[in-house]
């Protein structure tokens, strides 16, 4: 009788472990990007890593030489993300939105009256 309580148990257990997996799924922008976009200012390209929690995006891009510029108001619903980013070394900010589609994310970046198009695919 002992034995099959215990059975029973760790079966239970196994599967609500199985279930929560499952209802806690990875965001499509979770993980690391790379990004590019073409710039009046020339060629803009990053290591982007981006993490959800609930409805807010976070993470930062690294644009190499200790250059980096962190993801400011950053919000997700469904497979859109919106999020700000304010280049180092100067008062100009991007302000950044894109549609995730699998691998890749494809969007538009508004500063200074000009508007962009920049695109990120997942980095393997």
């Amino acid at each position: 009788m002992f034995k099959q309580a215990l059975t029973f148990t760790s079966l239970m257990f196994l599967t609500s472990m199985f279930f929560t997996s499952i209802l806690v799924a990875q965001s499509p922008a979770d993980g690391t990007w790379v990004f590019s976009m073409q710039s009046p200012m020339g060629a803009v390209e990053a290591n982007v890593v981006m993490a959800v929690d609930g409805a807010t995006l976070t993470g930062e891009f690294d644009l190499g030489n200790g250059r980096k510029w962190p993801i400011e108001g950053g919000t997700i619903e469904g497979n859109k993300i919106a999020f700000s980013i304010t280049r180092d070394g100067a008062s100009m900010t991007y302000v950044m939105s894109g549609n995730i589609d699998g691998g890749t994310i494809v969007g538009l970046a508004e500063a200074m009256g000009t508007t962009a198009e920049w695109s990120m695919s997942r980095s393997n």
